[in-house]
C-alpha cells in the first residue's frame, strides 16, 4: 500500500467502504507509521475493522509526530475495548485530534463515558464527537 511519496505527501486518505479489515489495517499504520506528520484526515468509515483494527491505529496516535486532525471510523464495527485502546492512546499524545467520528458503532456506557470524559477534558483538542 502506497499512501505517498516523500515529495508529495497525502494529508487526507479516505478508505470510505472499500472493504478494508483489520488485517487492511496492519498495513495501513505501518504505512502511516513511517511518516506519521503529514496526515490530517483519515476516513476508514463502513469497513469492519473492528476493535483489532482499531487498536492497531491507536499506535499512530500515540506517535508524537502524529498531527492527525479528522478520524472517521463511522460503522466499522468498534465496541467499548475498540474505544478504549482510542482513548487510552488520545490521552498517551494529546494530539492535534479535532474530530472523532465513532457514530454508528456498538458502543456501551462505558465507552460513552470515556469519550465523554475526554472531550470534556481541557487538555485535549478534540471539538467535534459523534
Amino acid at each position: 500500500m502506497i499512501l505517498s511519496s516523500k515529495k508529495h505527501p497525502r494529508s487526507t486518505v479516505r478508505l470510505y467502504d472499500c472493504g478494508a479489515t483489520d488485517e487492511d489495517c496492519a498495513s495501513l499504520t505501518l504505512a502511516l507509521r513511517s511518516n506519521p506528520s503529514h496526515l490530517r484526515q483519515l476516513d476508514l468509515s463502513l469497513n469492519k475493522i473492528g476493535n483489532s483494527g482499531v487498536t492497531l491505529l491507536s499506535a499512530v496516535l500515540e506517535d508524537p509526530h502524529c498531527k492527525l486532525e479528522k478520524l472517521r471510523l463511522s460503522d466499522c464495527g468498534v465496541t467499548d475495548e475498540g474505544c478504549a485502546a482510542l482513548v487510552s492512546a488520545l490521552r498517551s499524545n494529546p494530539s492535534h485530534l479535532k474530530e472523532l467520528n465513532l457514530s454508528r458503532n456498538k458502543l456501551g456506557q462505558s465507552g460513552i463515558k470515556l469519550l465523554s470524559d475526554l472531550k470534556n477534558d481541557p487538555h485535549y483538542k478534540l471539538k467535534t464527537l459523534r
